[in-house]
Parts: C-alpha cells; sequence; structure tokens
C-alpha cells in the first residue's frame, strides 16, 4: 500500500459492540498516520451500525494497492451469514465470526497484513452454534500449527503473561507441568526480547498457592514444579524471580523488581491488571508465527448500537500492534 504496515482488524461478534468501537479507528487513522487500517466486516452491517451510531466518515471497499484517503475507513467485506441486530446473538454467524479471524490469520501467514487486532468474540454463542471454541488464543494456536502459545494482558503499566488460560480452576493444578511451564517462560523471554526490545527481562513468577505454598504446608504444586523449573533457567541466564506469593506480588515494590509478570492462572494474573487498566488494556499472543493483538473486554451487548462503547482498549491494541510490526519491518 504506502510502505507502511497494514494492520488488520476483525469487527468480532457482529450482535456486539465490536462493529462501532471499529467505526470509531476513523479517529486513530486520522492521527496515527504511521500505519493503514483495515477493517474485516460484513459492509453492510458496518453500514448500518454506522447511521445508528452518527458514524461521519466513509466505508470504502479495500483491494490491494488502494491507498489511504482522509475521511475513509477500509473495509473488506465479509459476509455475514444472516442479518444481524445490535444485542441480538444469532448462533447462525458463528461461522462468519470465525471466517473473520480465519481471512486475518491468511493474510498474516501470507505477509499481506502486518498484524491482526481482534474485536471481542463471545464464546458462548459460537460454542452454541455446535463448534468448539475456547477463546481466540487457542483458535490462532490451532491455525497457525503453534504448539504452545502464551496469553498476556497489558496495560496500566503490568504485564501479565499467564501460564494456563481458560480453565476451571480445578484443571489449573494438573495442567501445571514442568514441561508445560517451562514452555511458557521461554517463550515469555524471548517474546520480551523480540516484541518490546528488553534484552534481558525480569520475570516475576507466582506461586499456585497461598503464601507460595508455604514451604509445602499450603501445596506441593511450588516445590515439585514451578521452584525446578525455575532454578534450571536461572542456571541459563533467565532473569526469574519466584516463585512469590500472589498477594503481594502486585505491590510497588516489588513490580518495580520485573518487567513483566507470569501467573498461574486466569484469574490470578488478570483480577489486578483489568483494576490498573479496565478500559484501556490490551491482550497480547505471545509465541505465534504472526503479531497478534486484542481488546480486553467483552462484547457488551447492552451498549451495542448505542454509541456509548469506549473505544479505548481497541485504539490501544492497533497502537501495541503498530509498534510491534513496525520493530519487524
Amino acid at each position: 500500500m504506502s510502505g507502511r504496515p497494514l494492520i488488520a482488524v476483525t469487527s468480532g461478534e457482529p450482535a456486539g459492540i465490536g462493529p462501532e468501537i471499529c467505526l470509531r479507528l476513523i479517529e486513530f487513522n486520522s492521527a496515527a498516520g504511521n500505519a493503514d487500517l483495515l477493517i474485516l466486516a460484513d459492509r453492510k452491517l458496518l453500514a448500518e451500525r454506522a447511521e445508528a451510531v452518527g458514524f461521519a466518515g466513509k466505508l470504502r471497499e479495500w483491494t490491494s494497492g488502494l491507498h489511504p484517503a482522509p475521511g475513509c475507513l477500509d473495509v473488506l467485506h465479509v459476509p455475514l451469514s444472516v442479518p444481524s441486530h445490535p444485542g441480538q446473538l444469532d448462533p447462525a454467524n458463528a461461522d462468519y465470526v470465525l471466517q473473520l479471524l480465519d481471512r486475518g490469520i491468511e493474510g498474516c501467514l501470507s505477509g499481506i497484513y502486518a498484524a491482526i487486532v481482534t474485536a471481542p468474540v463471545h464464546k458462548g454463542v459460537i460454542n452454541d452454534s455446535g463448534i468448539q471454541f475456547t477463546g481466540h488464543t487457542e483458535y490462532l494456536a490451532e491455525k497457525t500449527g503453534t504448539p504452545h502459545v502464551v496469553m498476556m494482558l497489558a496495560g496500566g503499566g503490568l504485564k501479565v503473561a499467564l501460564a494456563t488460560t481458560h480453565l476451571p480452576l480445578k484443571a489449573v493444578s494438573p495442567s501445571l507441568t514442568q514441561e508445560s511451564l517451562e514452555q511458557t517462560i521461554r517463550i515469555l523471554h524471548a517474546e520480551m526480547v523480540r516484541k518490546y526490545a528488553i534484552t534481558k527481562p525480569r520475570i516475576l513468577v507466582a506461586g499456585l498457592n497461598p503464601h507460595a505454598g508455604e514451604g509445602g504446608y499450603l501445596g506441593h504444586e511450588e516445590i515439585e514444579v514451578i521452584t525446578p523449573v525455575l532454578e534450571r533457567l536461572r542456571a541459563e541466564g533467565l532473569q526469574l524471580i519466584g516463585p512469590l506469593p500472589a498477594d503481594t506480588m502486585f505491590t510497588p515494590p516489588m513490580l518495580a523488581q520485573g518487567d513483566c509478570i507470569l501467573a498461574m492462572y486466569h484469574d490470578q494474573g488478570l483480577t489486578a491488571l483489568k483494576y490498573a487498566s479496565f478500559g484501556n488494556g490490551i491482550n497480547i499472543t505471545l509465541g505465534l508465527p504472526i503479531i497478534r493483538t486484542s481488546v480486553d473486554h467483552g462484547t457488551a451487548l447492552e451498549l451495542a448500537g448505542s454509541g456509548q462503547a469506549d473505544p479505548g482498549s481497541l485504539f490501544a491494541a492497533v497502537e501495541q500492534a503498530i509498534a510491534m510490526a513496525s520493530r519487524h519491518m
């Protein structure tokens, strides 16, 4: 296009706020000037939502080689399976949502897009359609043939990665093995170097149990799984601090010692992250052969079509994708 990175943005669940926060990217596009944005969506859906929220720009059908134009938002048309209405989920559109992701992934793998940014999807309605879907992270890993990826959220001055992702709490301990934890730490370390240009990243590692197991009195995962991995990787030169009690890990003195955090399970790490950054946090998938960032919120069906949805998280996700893509150009 213009020698700048082309960032693909999937509009997500059509009944949610994804389409309208994507429309707000015309504001970001006008101000950024250092990347080209492409929205993957049903063109009629975007036009309907644009009318509902008073979108002042022009929706333009994208073709390869098209140069950006002021006041225009470029759209790659992917047709809905059935018409969609704000706030009304329909399992019939689950395939459409996944087609958006597939088109974005294919474009990144082929080098057309420098990165993919994803608006929120609704896991429940995709599963209601008969398609097993755990989340973006797992879907991207499967579609890119990546055996091990790491989910990380960033915002509020924090970078929090997860050793396990979307699992019931009772499944966390059995899933936390030395092998999986070592893979996660290696990916996290490498991506801090590659994507964030931190030469020697310092990683704060949480324990799994209260008080990091209290020397075995409150659990043995720290002794049997976490500590042996940390000691082995420290011997290779990785800077790993822990295992740390999760209830004190997010205090300012402890945070000052690290560049990022590795939590053992979803809510252990993300409760603090979302408290610090809700509305402006982002999700990054580490370990993929492509760059992927995302919003840190859901579909907000109750706000769909109102024009009141905050695009801050999407703006932050696009900004991060551009920064990462620019480092690799």
